[in-house]
């Protein structure tokens, strides 16, 4: 996603506390439309915070208002303690560490706060909402370091939002990392009292994990819709017989028929090779089959995560006229299935590494082994195929469930959390080793292709084409690292995604996860 300047005459996205999309997460990463705060839902923050503030005049204790938080919970300060205390909690927070996440992931993730905020269950000010939306106008982006969270609210990543409202911390602005009361004073914002209660709902939420899983899981469907090219590429260039694709319309599941029907449709238009007599391996006749559960396995961690977009996760709550106590800041929902993503993606690259071994042990078509070109003195791709392994298993270890490791921490008073944020860090490293696997079995599947003398068209002549922009044709041996990996960083790009869906488009995959050009 590209940084810009909103567009002034850009239709608005109005954030009313229900859930957010794919599209408008990507639109709000890269300032491509201004926000405003429903009136209707900003009524209902200042609704929720009378409750908070007769709560707090009644000499009734409020966790993280009138009390310390974890292991200081049953320490309660005077008024006259209040501004020092909410205003060392954001700084005490601010513990995170290492490599700082996209500006266009910390956009979304003050969206997300403020969205969750607009249900009228936090308890914080308007003015805390109004500051956060300050912020994503002025385009002043907290710097965010990525490592600080075990998936049971940020804090440690929301305390590094939290201190950048207060003057503390760092902060992008026109391109720039500096001290937060610089960004803020470039920008003509100035730093903000928060109030009790503002201080907890500015860390105690799990937006910057929400953000970053929304953009994993948009990268994972991308590279999947790549990688489901290069499968059917390469089942052109082993003849493979496109009977299961149709056969799959009446035997399978609803998005195993629609994937059949992509695979066969896009097949057609050029000479397809008929090598097969009777079977198919298994990693050929099942292609819908792996593919349908993996697009069903990002499908629904898509639908729970964005379901999180549009609730509250804070503690404590206010509802039914009360300040409760919740239990909903554990993101316990959207871990587990994101982890179950990860198992259907382990399943694509297995796929994708057994198709690759196909290519390189020959025999098919009459291909020779390692792809050497007839007469040439040369090892071929026999050891590049070593790197398919590598890369599947790369993917597969991801694949070990961590969210049910248990962890005790505040005196016993913190002991669940689901470690949302690094099962996305491990989601993101799948994804760049699946984008690296569809490129090395575009590049065998095109040396076939050129030993046999194909003429490949529609989809699989799209990625017969890029290939060859990037990668000639092997007779001798040569190097191929940076061949990979600028066949990896085309088949990754923007451009590829926008050709492969004018030229036929999954509707339902490509609308849900936003590829493609999203104005």
């Amino acid at each position: 996603m590209n940084q810009q300047a909103p567009t002034l005459h850009a239709t608005p996205i109005v954030l009313e506390g229900k859930p957010l999309s794919f599209a408008d997460m990507v639109r709000i990463g890269a300032r491509r439309a201004p926000l405003a705060a429903d009136q209707a839902a900003l009524h209902r923050v200042a609704e929720a915070r009378v409750v908070v503030e007769q709560t707090i005049a009644n000499h009734q204790p409020v966790y993280g208002s009138t009390t310390g938080v974890g292991a200081m919970k049953d320490v309660e300060w005077t008024p006259d303690q209040l501004d020092a205390f909410n205003m060392g909690l954001v700084r005490a927070h601010h513990f995170g560490t290492g490599e700082a996440f996209s500006s266009e992931t910390v956009r979304v993730a003050m969206a997300i706060r403020v969205n969750m905020a607009l249900t009228g269950r936090v308890g914080c000010t308007t003015d805390l909402v109004e500051a956060y939306l300050s912020l994503l106008a002025a385009d002043v982006v907290p710097v965010v370091r990525r490592t600080g969270s075990i998936g049971c609210a940020d804090i440690g990543l929301m305390g590094q939002i939290g201190a950048v409202l207060t003057g503390a911390g760092e902060a992008m602005f026109d391109s720039r990392r500096l001290p937060a009361g610089d960004a803020l004073a470039a920008a003509g914002l100035k730093p903000f009292r928060l109030a009790p209660r503002d201080s907890l709902a500015s860390i105690s939420t799990n937006a910057v994990g929400y953000a970053a899983a929304a953009n994993a899981i948009r990268e994972a469907a991308g590279a999947v819709r790549v990688m489901l090219a290069t499968a059917l590429t390469t089942a052109g260039a082993l003849g493979a017989s496109r009977d299961p694709w149709k056969a799959v319309a009446h035997v399978g599941t609803e998005r195993e028929a629609g994937i059949g029907a992509w695979l066969y449709f896009n097949a057609k238009g050029w000479d397809w090779p008929d090598a097969t007599h009777i079977q198919d391996p298994l990693s050929l006749r099942m292609m819908s089959q792996v593919f349908a559960t993996g697009f069903e396995t990002l499908v629904a961690a898509g639908k729970i995560l964005l379901a999180a977009t549009g609730r509250t996760d804070d503690n404590p709550v206010v509802a039914g006229g009360q300040v409760l106590t919740s239990g909903g800041s554990l993101p316990l929902d959207v871990t587990v299935f994101l982890q179950t993503a990860q198992l259907g993606l382990a399943h694509i690259a297995r796929n994708s590494f057994n198709r690759c071994v196909l290519l390189g042990n020959g025999g098919r078509r009459g291909l020779p082994v390692n792809l050497v070109q007839p007469g040439a003195i040369a090892t071929g791709f026999g050891p590049i195929i070593k790197l398919a392994g590598e890369l599947f298993a790369r993917v597969l270890t991801m694949t070990n469930a961590i969210s049910p490791m248990s962890m005790v921490v505040a005196g016993g008073i913190e002991d669940e959390a689901a470690f949302l944020p690094l099962v996305v860090e491990r989601l993101e490293r799948q994804v760049l080793a699946l984008r690296r696997l569809a490129a090395l079995e575009g590049i065998l599947a095109a040396q076939a292709m050129d030993i046999s003398g194909d003429a490949p068209g529609n989809v699989p002549g799209i990625i017969y084409a890029l290939v060859r922009r990037h990668a000639d044709t092997y007779w001798q041996d040569r190097p191929l690292s940076a061949e990979v990996e600028a066949v990896e960083q085309a088949l990754a790009s923007d451009a590829l995604m926008n050709e492969l869906i004018s030229h036929s488009t999954i509707m339902e995959l490509d609308e849900f996860f936003a590829l493609g050009p999203v104005a």
